[in-house]
Parts: structure tokens; sequence; C-alpha cells
């Protein structure tokens, strides 16, 4: 038997979303028989109690029970209860200094936490991520971003709207001038992304044509690695190369820069590969790009007009290439920068739904066939009071040294 408990989520600001959804837990306890699943109630969940209870679930406001507590985001310190299982977003695998002292608690209070960011296939490939909904709503929040800051068009803030198909609803009801739209990334979040400029039926363009021709119609782009860098040495060559040898490759981003008028940036920024554009980049006459829809959001990083994350309540800040300082979005000569950290909480039932689907698939049954393809093992970042061999690269960092 094991026991799940469905955590209320205590950080702030506040997440609506939950890895089980009512129907996923349903699905939990038919296909595992031997599993059990407590809801702890939340007065903030997108799901609410009733809708558990009405599902058969037991709700209890002690998880003390329960052996695995399944969470999104960081559990506050005085939350965690010791000698459990835990799984939720640690954001502590790049060494992040905010959550040194949560590490600190989850190995002096003997926690064995499973980041969901760690959990892969055989492969390395991640199994479960919210990435798709990022993609969703960060395209959405760039189109609404354009509309403000060109004056031409106002819409609802994804927040308020309940799922995909309401969010191309509420698109479908603006007309956008000829403008070019470019996407960067083919993977869970360009290709959510995608989801939303295919469902307001823009017409997607080759890179070729997008590059060379004008369009009396708005139009996109969808691009990958080896369209915005190229090799310094001119050789053309499989993408893995990029992948294997990222210095050997500069940026060839500004061609599309000068033709843009909206960017959307989903790609994945790897350690090593060059930035896409540059504070310099922004100053030349010809960069086009007026609004950023930044959904990779690193900071100082590849795009260089991100120069904080900003919030659901207040997403668009203003970026001046002059002064390369934050200043007003609306004023001119200005880029408009939608760069949110936690877009898919703007749409927490989807997210949720989607996120559950894959966790009810690809994490559940490790608990039940042994872990036979080992996903609980690589996944698992303590144990005992320390850190797993895996993840033993955080010692420094857990001592302080980093």
């Amino acid at each position: 038997m094991t026991h799940f408990g469905i955590i209320r989520e205590r950080k702030n600001p506040p997440d609506k979303r939950v890895v089980l959804s009512p129907h996923a837990c349903q699905k939990v306890l038919n296909t595992f028989p031997e599993a059990k699943v407590t809801i702890e109630p939340s007065p903030l969940r997108v799901f609410h109690d009733d809708e558990y209870r009405e599902a058969g679930l037991t709700l209890n406001s002690s998880m003390e029970t329960c052996d695995v507590l399944i969470g999104v985001k960081e559990v506050p310190i005085e939350a965690l209860i010791p000698n459990k299982k835990y799984f939720f977003f640690s954001h502590t695998i790049k060494k992040q200094p905010y959550n040194r002292e949560l590490l600190r608690a989850i190995l002096s209070r003997n926690i064995e936490l499973y980041d969901h960011e760690v959990i892969t296939n055989t492969k390395g490939i991640r199994l479960v991520a919210f990435g798709r909904y990022a993609g969703i709503v960060g395209a959405y929040n760039g189109i609404r971003t354009y509309g403000l800051k060109s004056d031409q068009f106002r819409i609802s803030k994804a927040e308020d709207l309940k799922d995909k198909k309401d969010l191309i609803r509420e698109l479908r009801t603006v007309s956008l001038p000829p403008i070019k739209i470019l996407l960067t990334g083919k993977g869970r979040v360009g290709n959510g992304a995608k989801e939303i400029l295919d469902g307001m039926k823009l017409r997607e363009v080759s890179f070729e044509d997008y590059l060379s021709k004008t369009f009396d119609v708005p139009v996109y782009c969808q691009i990958d690695v080896l369209e915005y860098n190229k090799r310094k040495d001119g050789q053309i060559l499989p993408m893995q190369d990029f992948f294997d040898h990222p210095e050997a490759y500069e940026s060839n981003f500004m061609r599309f820069a000068k033709v843009s008028d909206l960017y959307i940036a989903g790609h994945f920024y790897g350690d090593g590969a060059p930035f896409l554009f540059t504070r310099e980049d922004v100053k030349d006459p010809e960069f086009k790009i007026s609004v950023v829809a930044d959904v990779s959001c690193d900071i100082d990083g590849p795009v260089a007009t991100t120069l904080r994350a900003s919030t659901i309540s207040d997403p668009i800040y203003g970026y001046d290439p002059v002064s390369e300082k934050e200043v007003p979005f609306m004023n001119k000569g200005v880029i408009a920068v939608m760069a949110v950290d936690n877009l898919p909480a703007e749409l927490p039932r989807d997210a949720s739904e989607g996120f559950g689907e894959t966790f009810v698939e690809s994490v559940i049954p490790a608990f039940f066939d042994d872990d036979k393809d080992g996903i609980l093992e690589r996944a698992r970042m303590t144990q005992d009071g320390k850190l797993t061999e895996r993840y033993a690269y955080l010692q420094d960092y857990v001592d302080g040294k980093e």
C-alpha cells in the first residue's frame, strides 16, 4: 500500500495549480488498487474541495498518515513533515541561493525529495512539465502586450479566462495588422505557443519567406537553433553539433530582428550557447522588434531586453535601448517586455490536468513496479539525510561554500 497525499500550496504569491485533479486521483485508484489518496483541503486550489469529495476522495487536514506528499511549488520550511517522501519543484538544482535553507531543512528532517524538474526517462528526457502551458499563456500574453503597446486593441488577462478555448475565443476578436511574429523553440514551450498562433488562424511561413517577403496579412515563423545560430567557421552540420559544441557558434538572430514586430521566446537556453541578441544589438536602428514575450525568462541572459521576471498582476515593463534601463512600456522608442516566470499559473485548470495526466502515466506506476525504469531513483535528490550520488554536486551549496 502506498498512501499519496495531495498537499495544499502554501507559497506566496498563491498558486492555484495541483498535480492531481479529481479525475487523475480516480485514475490512480482505479489503476492501482494498492494505492490510497488523501487530499489536504485548500481554499485556493483551482479544483475545489467539493470536486474531490464528489469524486469519492477523502479529505484530511493532516497529512501525517501519508507516505508520499505531492505538491507543485516549494513547501515552506515550517510546513515540512519529517521522514516523508515529497514531490515538488524545489528550485535547488541550479544552486539557487534563495532555497539553500529549504534544502538544508529537507536533509535535516530526513525527507526524500523528488524534484519534478529531474523526473526523466532513461534518455534523460523530462517526463512531467508545465512547459506547454507556459507557451500557450506566453503567446496569448504576447499578443495582448502587442495590442496595448500599439494601442490597437485590448483583451482580457489570461488569468481572467477559464481555459485554452477561452483564450483562443478572445484572440479571435482581434484584428491584427500585417505584422511578423517570430517564435523560437520547437519543444514543449515553443509548440504550446504555436497552438495559440494556429488557434488564431495565423498564417505560418518558412523562414526564407519570412526574411525575404512582405505580406498583407499577419504571419508567423517558428525557428529552431540552426536558424538563429551559425557556426563561426561557416560549416553547416547537424543540430547535435550545436548541442555538443555551442561555443563554436555565434548568433544569427539579427536578420530576424530586422523584420519582426513581435518576438515570442520559447526556446531552451543551454550553458555556453550564444546569446540571441545583446544590448548592443538592440541599439541598432534596424532592430525592429517592439514587443518581446520572453517565456523562457532567463534574467540578464540570451534575450537582452529581459531585465527581470515580471508578475501575473503586473506583467509588462519597458526596456529602453539607449539607457538599457527599465522604463514605462508605453514610452516612445521603448520595447515592451512580458517576462512572467510562472505563466502556467494563469491557466491553472488546463495546466493541472495536463501535468497530472503525464504524472499518472509516467511516475505513479514506478511505485508499483519496483521502479523498473529507474524513474524514482533518478529523481531522488535526498535520502537518509544525505544528498544522493547524482546530486552530490550540491554539497558545497548546502554547506554554504557556493
